[in-house]
């Protein structure tokens, strides 16, 4: 356990655009990814390390999530306390609107952004934080390609001197991976109007050497939009294999990493996997076939059907030798029927599917 009584600020204002069509139907946040809400894989690491207050800033579909984070709360015994922005504050600006509650007790607090699975490294990045005794700390990840990326320049002592945008020649493989620990003197650099805390506030703390680099070790992933869903999928599960392999489902067919709800059914000569999550109550029907997909709550795959890299949303009902891939997306209670082929789609909800989507398109 960490220091009991911390707060935290997640950022969860966005509209989820990057995510449809399932975002037509519940808010970003509530999304399940590997079978529980985006969220609550951060939440409940925030409780492991003494956190009591969450602090939500949102704008879009607050109802929808209170409703269902409220009693999630209640159970992980954590405070919610929702902040409704009436306009977008960007990264920044929320930080703003929520200081009552965060300049309460004069403790250092994490910001999050809503979108980041990883293994939360919340006590050493708060063990870190206090030993540099500096107002700021970002949690930077290595990526492949840092050119697609704005990059983050620190010294030997992680203290960082400069962020720069989409390089062009290497001078950085770190990236602001979308956590951080602040002090609350952070807030006095910030006015309530929409600002980026990239662009406008860590710049000028790196300036004043105010603001250090935590280099996370092991997986990250933004989850944002359905290519990097799947990616974060494969890596989430990859992770649960070495640190907690009884929750990977092992069955007749079953390939590689796994993940199934106890009350999901499957049937006869199917091949699933490597890499997919089937969600509560959902249905495989006999000689299916599932590689590097996720299945949400209720849906029905019909017999002889075969899937890769699709998200097939809640109450989705997928005919007999149906064919799906190149990320193929379906929102809720979509009906695709026998024997049609998709490849790329991206279904609004509640359509009713007979013809085939041979190029990447959205099918409203």
């Amino acid at each position: 356990m960490g220091e009991s009584g911390m707060r935290a600020l997640i950022l969860v204002g966005g509209y989820g655009t990057r995510l449809r069509p399932l975002t037509l139907s519940r808010p970003k946040p509530l999304v399940e990814f590997a079978n529980k809400p985006i969220l609550l894989h951060q939440v409940e690491a925030l409780v492991k390390v003494g956190v009591s207050e969450v602090i939500l800033a949102v704008s879009y579909r607050a109802e929808q999530m209170e409703k269902e984070l409220v009693l999630e709360a209640k159970k992980l015994g954590v405070k919610m306390v929702f902040s409704h922005e009436t306009q977008p504050l960007g990264t920044a600006g929320p930080i703003a609107l929520a200081a009552e509650h965060l300049t309460k007790d004069n403790k250092p607090f994490f910001v999050l952004n809503s979108d980041i699975i990883c293994d939360f490294p919340f006590k050493k990045l708060m063990d870190f934080h206090k030993a540099h005794g500096k107002e700021g700390t970002i949690v930077v990840t290595k990526v492949e390609e840092p050119s697609k990326y704005g990059v983050v320049v620190y010294d030997e002592t992680k203290c960082i001197e400069s962020f720069v945008e989409k390089p062009q020649e290497f001078i950085s493989n770190k990236i602001n991976a979308g956590l951080y620990i602040l002090n609350p003197s952070v807030i006095n650099r910030i006015e309530l109007k929409p600002t980026s805390i990239e662009k406008e506030v860590f710049p000028n703390m790196a300036a004043e050497k105010e603001l250090y680099a935590f280099e996370l070790q092991g997986f990250w992933m933004d989850v944002g939009q359905p290519k990097d869903f799947l990616i974060g999928m494969c890596l989430y599960l990859k992770h649960l294999r070495t640190t907690d392999p009884e929750r990977l489902y092992s069955g007749p067919g079953v390939v590689g990493n796994v993940l199934v709800h106890s009350t999901a059914k499957i049937g006869k000569s199917c091949q699933i996997g490597p890499n997919v999550v089937i969600g509560p109550g959902v249905v495989i029907e006999d000689g299916v076939c599932i590689k590097r997909s996720t299945i949400l709550e209720d849906a029905t795959i019909r017999s002889n059907s075969w899937l890769e890299s699709c998200i097939i949303g809640w109450r989705c009902i997928v005919g007999q030798w149906v064919r799906m891939e190149g990320i193929t997306v379906l929102g809720e209670d979509v009906i695709v029927k026998d024997e049609t082929y998709i490849n790329g789609g991206q279904v609004l909800p509640h359509k009713n599917i007979g013809d085939s989507v041979r190029t990447p398109q959205i099918i409203m």
